[in-house]
């Protein structure tokens, strides 16, 4: 059970927080250490958490001469997974652990904005994969990983083929956001928006905040990986 569980989560930019994440992880009792690495703040140790949340952020993996916690960070992913502890990446996140499972992170089609998510061949067994299929959710990426070898590919978009896996039963690779509520959304469109696009998918500020009711439905299914996820 997730109650008791020690939870470290990893930062990237001040304007991106554990959203919808936070709540349930109180709710379920659990214990919460965090490292905000845009503020210079340590990274722990791999013996000091039973599950690591890597979230997102503007940058790509391979700004390592921009970012020096970058190096760091992705050797703790290693770490962590060579010690069998519990993985969510969301975004960055989920292509930083793809990275570290053997996967490429190459440019990709931009897609930000609310898109649904389609089923694939291999998740249609898998409870997220009955999740996610015809979903609407909010992405927020340039980049996109492939899919890494012994992985699960749970869901798709037209531009982007791996947009959620599942390595084994303890790591998650979500390339969209569900923690998100209306609030983060607000503060993403501020601060992280790139402005119109001639590819992609890319929709304006106010077309992302106009529905505050898709936020409220994405959190739900946010409760709902994680109760999977981190309740088996």
């Amino acid at each position: 059970m997730a109650r008791d569980q020690r939870v470290h989560a990893l930062f990237h930019v001040p304007f991106e927080g554990l959203g919808s994440i936070q709540a349930w992880l109180r709710q379920r009792g659990c214990s919460l250490a965090q490292s905000r690495l845009h503020d210079g703040e340590a990274l722990p140790s791999v013996e000091d958490f039973d599950w690591l949340i890597v979230m997102g952020g503007p940058m790509s993996v391979h700004d390592e001469d921009q970012y020096e916690w970058l190096p760091p960070e992705k050797q703790l992913i290693r770490q962590a997974l060579e010690a069998g502890k519990g993985l969510i990446g969301i975004c960055l996140g989920a292509q930083l652990i793809a990275e570290a499972l053997g996967a490429r992170i190459e440019a990709g089609e931009p897609e930000i904005g609310w898109l649904s998510l389609s089923g694939t061949p291999e998740g249609q067994d898998h409870p997220l994969g009955k999740l996610f299929d015809g979903a609407s959710v909010l992405h927020w990426h340039g980049e996109a990983f492939t899919l890494p070898e012994g992985a699960q590919r749970l869901a798709a978009t037209d531009f982007t083929s791996n947009q959620a896996f599942i390595h084994g039963d303890h790591v998650l690779g979500l390339q969209f956001h569900l923690e998100v509520t209306w609030e983060d959304a607000q503060r993403m469109c501020r601060e992280s928006h790139p402005g119109p696009q001639d590819k992609g998918w890319v929709q304006s500020p106010e077309t992302i905040l106009a529905d505050t009711h898709r936020f409220p439905m994405a959190n739900s299914m946010m409760r709902e990986v994680l109760d999977f996820m981190m309740e088996e």
